[in-house]
């Protein structure tokens, strides 16, 4: 969320910086609720005050043996006129906080302008693409061909589309993905492996920007209760310090968390239907960085790197982009995608989202760090990015690494994860 006290003094140069984002702030509503607001406040203290006056005027009356009956009808009534006053005004903040829960966070002077994925800008390319002398296949294709594979009639049959039944090898590669990575970042990035709910409550949801925004996009468990199945890790890891005021020798805080995810993928129909880049249950490791203001920055191409590396160790080509206004994401400042090649479909598909998201969800959050030079409470930043998708470096392994014979070679840092298997036949 942003600052409201921006909101109220800077509106037009918010808005210029939103339409970068394609969002048009409404200035005119914003400044008309302010006003009201102020006219509210001032109508209630005024009112209150003379409530005050009146009051004094009671106990002299009194004193004096006068008739008082005259000055507690008029404070009767006045009583009720500011018990108005003040609903009206809890109305008028109520409106402009929840339009201001819908407002979107400001872009990074770096974003470049755009509509959609189109404009996202590249900014590097890593490995060689691989050159097959025989017809690829798509990872579906190649799963579902392995002795013990992938199955997708049997998930079908279990739950529905956009899900896998994974067995054998690819189950104990899916496996391994998850332990590798983890292992990387922990030992080599020294993150602080973390273990969370998968079930989290609307207050958490709104802390990172999923409510109210997105709730088509989240499963909301059924009966009397307030609980969802977490979409990505960052929910429940980065809510840790929602309501915290945490010391400054503490930070950064450097969580890994594995998780499944689960998403509705409303407004995708017809996309991606087959095989799994886009399923309604999926896995990720997710970095979730909390870090003083200055660092956030640094924290942001620092966690994109440790992302980047596992793509390297496991020698999958990606590219690296920065994505434009009109495709960053709702409380994104900044964002880098990682995206590896697919031979399938001949193009780089996203592996990763590393974004930085300034104080944006800490202050939805209440989470704070206590800055020993003023002693006071202030706002956290916050970093988080897939590192990686679980399902995603499954179908790229699969497609990069298939043979003539329909066998999938296993990247050499998986191997020993694997307990020597070099290959899936």
């Amino acid at each position: 969320m942003l600052d409201p006290k921006r909101i109220r003094t800077e509106p037009e140069t918010l808005a210029k910086q939103l339409q970068v984002k394609n969002f048009n702030l409404d200035v005119a509503l914003l400044e008309n609720l302010d006003q009201q607001r102020k006219t509210l406040q001032l109508d209630a203290e005024a009112l209150q005050n003379e409530r005050n006056s009146r009051s004094k005027m009671i106990g002299k009356a009194k004193a004096a043996g006068e008739d008082i009956s005259e000055i507690l009808q008029s404070m009767d009534s006045m009583k009720a006129e500011l018990e108005t006053k003040k609903e009206r005004l809890q109305s008028v903040q109520d409106e402009f906080n929840n339009y201001l829960m819908g407002v979107p966070n400001i872009p990074h002077e770096d974003v470049p302008k755009g509509n959609d994925e189109s404009d996202n800008r590249e900014l590097s390319v890593w490995g060689d693409i691989p050159v097959f002398d025989f017809e690829i296949k798509d990872h579906a294709k190649l799963g579902e061909a392995l002795e013990q594979g992938l199955d997708f009639e049997a998930a079908s049959k279990l739950a529905g589309s956009r899900f896998a039944v994974m067995h054998g090898g690819v189950a104990r590669l899916h496996r391994a993905l998850i332990q590798f990575m983890l292992d990387t970042h922990t030992i080599d990035h020294e993150y602080n492996e973390v273990y969370v709910p998968y079930i989290v409550n609307s207050q958490a949801l709104t802390g990172t920007g999923q409510l109210p925004k997105f709730e088509e996009d989240v499963y909301k468990l059924r009966g009397d209760n307030d609980f969802y199945l977490i979409p990505t890790a960052e929910v429940p890891v980065t809510n840790l310090v929602r309501d915290e005021i945490i010391d400054a020798e503490v930070l950064p805080l450097k969580y890994a968390c594995h998780t499944p995810c689960f998403r509705s993928e409303a407004g995708s129909y017809g996309k991606d239907t087959r095989g799994m880049i886009r399923q309604h249950q999926f896995e990720k490791v997710e970095l979730v960085q909390i870090v003083r203001p200055e660092d956030s920055g640094q924290a942001l191409e620092d966690l994109t790197a440790h992302a980047e590396k596992i793509l390297k160790l496991l020698k999958l080509p990606y590219r690296k982009v920065i994505l434009c206004g009109g495709d960053l994401g709702f409380g994104a400042s900044k964002t880098y995608d990682l995206e590896v090649w697919l031979p399938s479909q001949e193009t780089y598909r996203e592996i990763s989202s590393c974004s930085g998201y300034t104080d944006f969800q800490a202050r939805r959050m209440h989470a704070r760090w206590r800055n020993p030079e003023t002693g006071k409470p202030e706002l956290v930043h916050t970093v988080n990015g897939s590192g990686l998708a679980i399902g995603r470096t499954l179908v790229a392994i699969l497609e990069n690494g298939q043979q003539a014979d329909g066998s999938i070679r296993i990247p050499e840092a998986l191997v020993s994860y694997m307990n020597g298997i070099e290959q899936l036949n």
